[in-house]
């Protein structure tokens, strides 16, 4: 049977960039674009030239090889001609293969936010795609709010639609702008609307209010529609676009889709999708959401020991898709939640090689237990879950041992008479027989005690000289007026490796010390520095 093609609009450079938190550079457009052109998208919506000085500059040339570069904008305005409106002329003017014009399409919108009529909505449309299409550009028309003018008055927005059909986009585009509408809603009026735009020319464009933007999606593409446009990771204003990333793996690999529809993803594509979703992030220094579908750290991550034990024995019994399709990795964690099970295959993932009847298993079981007891959490904290292994199997050097240090926060008046906070550590190790004495400041105490530590570590300085401190998280365990501190610290070194590390302790500078030497220990560990 021949697979029909469903085509993917990737909007994250416009539509994404009204996420709260994300500003886009013009570098980071550059980037973003390029992973989008690789992973296989057939569009990329780069902004909205004429609209701000970075997205005038950013189409002033062509930023992709495979997929259709596209210019977002307005149709004309009403009440001039389509040849005197500027933001119509900048659209035309980008070096863009595609426009995509959004309209209004539901006519409360029409009448209070255009305060025009409907008619001279419906000709702005017809005399926008006209233009651009004169001007050799394919054309695609977001019909705005069109599931709630639907429901308002659905001979007016199907006459939206089916204008800017009739007068030659590509795509007619129904968005659920509010990101209100529910799946069997958006299956209903699809099914209406491919009666008057064909479904090989129909797209949807969902917002996520709902929770529902990527069943939304889904329930269009099984109503007939063949276009949809998302977002990476689901970025977008208020609660996020419907999420490309997981749409492209539940049509590439659920049984419902895969067998009917193509996309230009590619399997070798497919296996680097949690790569691009995890580089998105890293581009807009964001922290991955570890539960995300598909790519999330926690995504194939099982706790529960007779859960640990199923998978163990076959994947399949708590896993939907295999994870290495995805690029992603299946994870059983260490908890006190786990049984040996659940140690076994950690301590398999992490190198280590033991028979399920070892006693050493049964002792490191115990000692997780302990340590969780007293607010640990290694299932996310590798590293530290593998410097706790190594050392009770007595496989670490004593490498440096931090006789004393000392951290001080001062407030004070600088020399141009502001206050400022300022923070010092000074640290003594020893390392072998030299004693080596460091001091820092630094913009925390954390910041200052780091970079102390990291100053001077002898004949080792050169294999830590490379880490770089990328996340620090702080949560309460067990609150109260004497709770207890976890603290979870990441570090990245040159080969873009990273790893998370553990301290817990009631003051938060002792604990950010324990994450901070597990750390460095687990580099020289990893480093394979010896004595």
């Amino acid at each position: 049977m021949t697979r029909e093609r469903v085509y993917l609009f990737d909007t994250t450079l416009r539509d994404g960039a009204q996420t709260t938190g994300v500003d886009f550079s013009l570098e980071d457009k550059r980037a973003v674009a390029s992973l989008l052109d690789r992973i296989g998208v057939d569009y990329v919506e780069g902004g909205y030239p004429g609209a701000n000085p970075l997205d005038t500059t950013f189409f002033s040339e062509k930023r992709t090889k495979n997929a259709k570069f596209t210019a977002f904008g307005m149709t004309k305005r009403p009440g001039r001609s389509v040849s005197n409106d500027p933001g119509v002329a900048s659209l035309l003017e980008a070096q863009a293969d595609a426009i995509c014009f959004v309209t209004k399409s539901w006519d409360y919108h029409v009448h209070v936010a255009l305060e025009t009529t409907l008619e001279e909505n419906l000709a702005g449309i017809r005399d926008s795609v006209s233009a651009a299409r004169e001007k050799g550009r394919e054309v695609i028309v977001d019909c705005e709010h069109f599931f709630d003018g639907y429901k308002a008055n659905p001979t007016y927005a199907l006459a939206c639609a089916k204008t800017a059909y009739e007068s030659g986009a590509r795509w007619v585009v129904l968005c659920d702008t509010n990101g209100g509408t529910l799946p069997h809603e958006i299956s209903a009026i699809v099914r209406e609307v491919v009666k008057v735009v064909p479904g090989g020319n129909l797209g949807i464009h969902a917002h996520d209010d709902c929770g529902c933007a990527v069943a939304n999606s889904l329930a269009a593409v099984e109503a007939g529609a063949r276009h949809i446009q998302g977002t990476l990771n689901g970025l977008g204003e208020r609660c996020g676009n419907a999420n490309l990333v997981t749409l492209i793996g539940a049509l590439k690999l659920k049984d419902g889709y895969a067998s009917r529809f193509d996309l230009g993803v590619s399997d070798e594509s497919l296996g680097q999708l949690t790569h691009l979703s995890r580089q998105v992030d890293e581009i807009l220094n964001r922290q991955p959401n570890r539960h995300a579908p598909f790519v999330g750290a926690s995504a194939f991550a099982t706790k529960a020991g007779i859960h640990a034990s199923a998978v163990l024995k076959d994947p399949h019994t708590y896993e939907h898709v295999e994870p290495e399709s995805v690029g992603n990795v299946r994870k059983v964690l260490v908890s006190d939640q786990g049984g040996q099970s659940n140690i076994l295959a950690e301590l398999k993932r992490l190198g280590f090689t033991f028979e399920k009847g070892d006693k050493r298993v049964s002792r490191i079981l115990d000692e997780v237990k302990r340590k969780e007891a007293e607010g640990f959490a290694f299932e996310g904290a590798d590293a530290s879950f593998y410097v706790l292994v190594k050392r009770m199997l007595g496989e670490v050097p004593a490498f440096f041992q931090v006789e004393r240090f000392s951290v001080n926060v001062e407030r004070r008046f600088n020399a141009l008479g502001e206050m400022v906070t300022a923070s010092e550590a000074i640290v003594k190790v020893r390392v072998g027989e030299d004693v080596l004495i460091s001091a820092a400041e630094g913009n925390g105490p954390v910041n200052a005690l780091d970079v102390a530590l990291r100053k001077d570590l002898g004949k080792y300085q050169d294999l830590i000289q490379d880490l770089e401190l990328i996340d620090y998280k702080v949560r309460i365990y067990q609150g109260g007026s004497d709770a207890v501190t976890r603290v979870l610290i990441e570090f990245s070194d040159a080969s873009g490796d990273s790893w998370t590390t553990i301290g817990v302790s009631a003051n938060i500078i002792d604990a950010s010390f324990q994450a901070l030497t597990d750390s460095m220990v687990y580099k020289l560990l990893k480093s394979g520095a010896g004595l």
